[in-house]
């Protein structure tokens, strides 16, 4: 982006900072004392350290001006913002912001940006280089997200804050902070996932920063990301040139996706189409004449990421979509759902059946995929009664609340919040999981597997520890080939879901007996023999009401069951008595 030439607006007050683009503009000849510059450049970080004070000390609120960001007023000093920036000089000279209380003009954030967000954090960042020449770090609440397993160097949070650091430094043309934030884009274009690319691009687009924009558009064309998505998150002039870049038949700008006809897109994009309008009927005329179903155009995925949640809930009851249905990336409805961030569609498409359990081709699974676009401060949130609750912390609350209630999530562990991507982690939770069922309930478990055909799959194995010093090592077919290792384990893996699944279904409180025995009951009862004389008579006692909940909840599920004409298929054996002359195994 073309600039004139400012020297106040690069004046870095002191070398010290090494994010600091600017220089000391008075230099010291090489034969004069040593001590002359470095007492400069202590006055220097003074004076910097000094109008710092302006902005974080209450008692020097001496602002003249007020720029209201995300709904907060920041005071700020107008002769200071003129004469570091050409922008606001000029604004100033204009002097049409709205006067507040005692003549303080005020400035609407979003009335100053033509493009682009700057949020509350990025702007105190940028305000505080202004005044002190100095670079901040990034607030950790806004520029990382909530995944515990994260590098934070390229989630979706680090790299919107950059963003928002670059509108303020393009619009209010700053260009020595304009030239770190594009070093820190282009080091993000390379880690990033493909998606995350967009922002990006974006903002160099409306920045003309071009070689930030060549990297983008190289990153994206080489992407699996579909033409419909680019369309829908890219200016038109960038959306042309990655299509010319795909179409080049070289053979290292090969894109992943797999070869269309023209005819068929054709048909599809008039489905989107009618989407959009929120048209469902002239969908179903669509689906008559063209004889594309609504899962040969995607339409559903559409839905999810583009549509108001009322024409999401009309797809949905056309009953034609299955609502676990993988797009060209792999990608479920409900992973699409979570991208956007929407709790009316997500807790629509799990009522409609989908499996919060299912994983991306990457390992990812849509609470995993909300915690990567959630930042600490939506998270951690709080809010009065009668507030409308942060939407990022309701689609995780929901999602790992799905994950709890259904057992087809993947990861039974409810007594934690971040739900693992192992595979090897789930199928072990599981295996517990219906073993210990198989100690409470025998037949109930037995029928649920039957069913499952779980039996027909080669159980987990678990580690050993009579093999080795380490006391983790499993059994190993060197026979087998990873893709063969990987299929069996995701047979037995959903074989194993779908019998928590059915034990959900059919005998609910033996079902909520075991999340509660695995949450509260289950480590401690792993040392029954442990502690002191007084806390093993708390556990053994605590044991035995287990027990009565146990036998309570067997009588009732059969109860229900016989009312239902289920009886013949229930046991006709009460669950396994723990009397005095049985030992409990430790496990």
């Amino acid at each position: 982006m073309a600039y004139s030439a400012e020297p106040s607006s690069s004046l870095s007050f002191t070398s010290s900072s090494p994010l600091s683009n600017g220089s000391i503009s008075h230099n010291v000849s090489c034969s004069g004392s040593e001590s002359v510059p470095n007492l400069e450049v202590i006055s220097l970080s003074k004076l910097s350290s000094s109008l710092e004070q302006l902005l974080v000390d209450p008692g020097c609120d001496f602002s003249d001006a007020d720029i209201v960001v995300e709904g907060i007023p920041v005071g700020v000093h107008r002769c200071i913002l003129a004469s570091r920036s050409r922008f606001f000089r000029e604004l100033f000279k204009r002097e049409k912001g709205s006067s507040g209380k005692e003549g303080r003009s005020k400035y609407s954030m979003s009335d100053l940006l033509p493009y682009g967000d700057v949020g509350y954090e990025a702007f105190l960042v940028f305000l505080s280089y202004v005044y002190t020449g100095k670079l901040k770090p990034s607030p950790m609440e806004v520029s990382t997200c909530v995944h515990n397993v994260c590098a934070h160097d390229a989630c979706r949070p680090a790299i919107n804050f950059v963003v928002e650091l670059m509108y303020a430094a393009s619009v209010f043309q700053m260009p020595d902070l304009v030239s770190i934030f594009e070093r820190r884009l282009l080091n993000f274009v390379g880690k990033a996932l493909p998606d995350n690319v967009i922002p990006i691009l974006v903002v160099a687009f409306h920045c003309q920063l071009n070689q930030l924009i060549a990297q983008c558009i190289e990153r994206v064309a080489r992407s699996d990301i579909d033409d419909i998505s680019i369309e829908k998150g890219l200016p038109d002039e960038v959306v042309k040139k990655i299509k010319v870049l795909r179409r080049k038949p070289q053979e290292d700008c090969v894109s992943n996706l797999p070869p269309v006809d023209p005819l068929h897109e054709k048909r599809i994009r008039r489905i989107h189409k009618a989407l959009d309008s929120d048209d469902v009927e002239l969908v179903k005329l669509l689906l008559t004449e063209s004889n594309i179903t609504l899962d040969e155009a995607n339409a559903l995925h559409y839905a999810a990421a583009y549509c108001d949640p009322k024409v999401v809930t009309e797809v949905l009851d056309l009953d034609l979509a299955d609502v676990n249905l993988r797009n060209s990336r792999g990608y479920t409805v409900l992973h699409i759902a979570v991208m956007r961030k929407e709790p009316s569609i997500i807790v629509l498409l799990l009522t409609k059946g989908a499996r919060a359990s299912e994983l991306t081709s990457d390992g990812q699974s849509a609470v995993s995929i909300c915690r990567r676009l959630t930042r600490p401060k939506d998270y951690h949130s709080k809010t009065e009664q009668g507030q409308e609750a942060n939407k990022d912390r309701i689609c995780i609350d929901v999602l790992e609340r799905e994950m709890r209630r259904n057992p087809m999530a993947g990861d039974t562990s409810i007594s934690s919040q971040i739900m693992p991507d192992d595979l090897h982690m789930e199928l072990l939770n599981l295996e517990n999981r219906v073993a210990i069922a198989r100690l409470l309930f025998p037949a109930e478990a037995k029928l649920a597997m039957v069913v499952a055909h779980t039996e027909a799959t080669p159980e987990f194995p678990k580690p050993s520890s009579s093999k080795g010093s380490s006391g983790n090592l499993m059994e190993v077919d060197l026979n087998e080939t990873p893709t063969m290792q990987n299929k069996r384990l995701h047979s037995r893996l959903e074989a194993l879901m779908k019998t928590v699944r059915l034990g959900r279904c059919y005998f609910p409180h033996c079902s909520e007996v075991l999340d509660k025995f695995i949450v509260d009951d289950l480590p401690e009862l792993f040392f029954l023999e442990s502690g002191s004389s007084d806390e093993q008579k708390v556990k053994r006692r605590r044991f035995m009401e287990l027990k009565e909940e146990v036998q309570k909840a067997f009588t009732k599920d059969k109860a229900e069951l016989s009312l239902s004409g289920l009886s013949s298929s229930s046991s006709s054996s009460s669950p396994r008595k723990f009397g005095t002359n049985q030992k409990v195994r430790k496990l």
